[in-house]
């Protein structure tokens, strides 16, 4: 179709546009629209829905891998959708399960040396959502190619209220009084106990579906970040759409808080 052929050269020349840009190290990504989308079109369930945004899912990461792009954060699941209606949460979970289960799994994946972590509360997952990451971090603890997080169960608030509980347990155990810890207090301390410890912090934050708010989505770590709003529904997110987010990207003189 002329509609088909219009649309790959439009973005050729998007991808074009983005030679000797800077891009992002590290792209965090609001899934959001699913049941909106499923609504939209008529779907016979909300549950094809999510299923549709999570084969969404291998795109992204494959133009992520194609233009250099390191690290990757999906939050598929919030601490407050855990509170959802039993049979959607139950569907979701299962969804969330198989589609980690394919990310490390997948032979394509595995060849392009994908890595899979989970953040959040991990320990108020149901078991089957839980043991899927555990085994997935586990059987790609040693790839080296783009290093995807799965936010599952995870909130802003809850994630610096671990972080500074677990930092304060850590003190506590090394015998630091009170005053020790007020005094070592520091941003840089807290951060070191944050769910994402190990990944720099995200320097674009997409949110799709046309919501222009972050809903707690890495509080701490999108301090410097520059955000993205997409009109699309998750499942309905192109290749056009992020490459016009990178295009934004490059486009923004970032300041650090300078």
């Amino acid at each position: 179709m002329i509609s088909d052929v219009l649309y790959r050269v439009y973005e050729r020349r998007l991808a074009a546009g983005l030679r000797g840009q800077p891009l992002p190290a590290h792209v965090g990504v609001i899934l959001d629209g699913n049941r909106r989308f499923a609504r939209a079109k008529s779907l016979p369930s909300i549950a094809e829905g999510h299923r549709r945004g999570a084969s969404k899912i291998d795109e992204l990461l494959e133009w992520c891998a194609d233009l250099g792009i390191r690290h990757v954060t999906l939050w598929l699941l919030s601490t407050e959708n855990l509170q959802r209606d039993t049979a959607e949460l139950e569907d979701l979970v299962q969804i969330i399960a198989s589609t980690v289960d394919h990310l490390a799994a997948h032979p394509h994946h595995r060849a392009r040396g994908l890595r899979v972590t989970g953040v959040g509360a991990l320990d108020v997952l149901p078991d089957r959502l839980r043991r899927a990451l555990k085994d997935a971090e586990e059987s790609t603890r040693s790839a080296t190619g783009v290093h995807v997080q799965v936010a599952v169960g995870y909130g802003g608030r809850q994630e610096i209220t671990d972080a500074l509980r677990d930092l304060l347990e850590e003190r506590a155990a090394a015998g630091d009084s009170l005053a020790d810890v007020i005094a070592d207090l520091s941003p840089e301390a807290i951060a070191s106990h944050l769910y994402t410890r190990d990944t720099p912090d995200p320097d674009l934050i997409i949110r799709t579906s046309g919501e222009i708010r972050l809903s707690g989505f890495m509080l701490w770590q999108s301090a410097h970040s520059e955000f993205y709003f997409c009109d699309a529904y998750w499942p309905a997110f192109r290749k056009t759409d992020f490459l016009r987010a990178l295009r934004d990207f490059a486009q923004r003189q970032r300041r650090f808080g300078r």
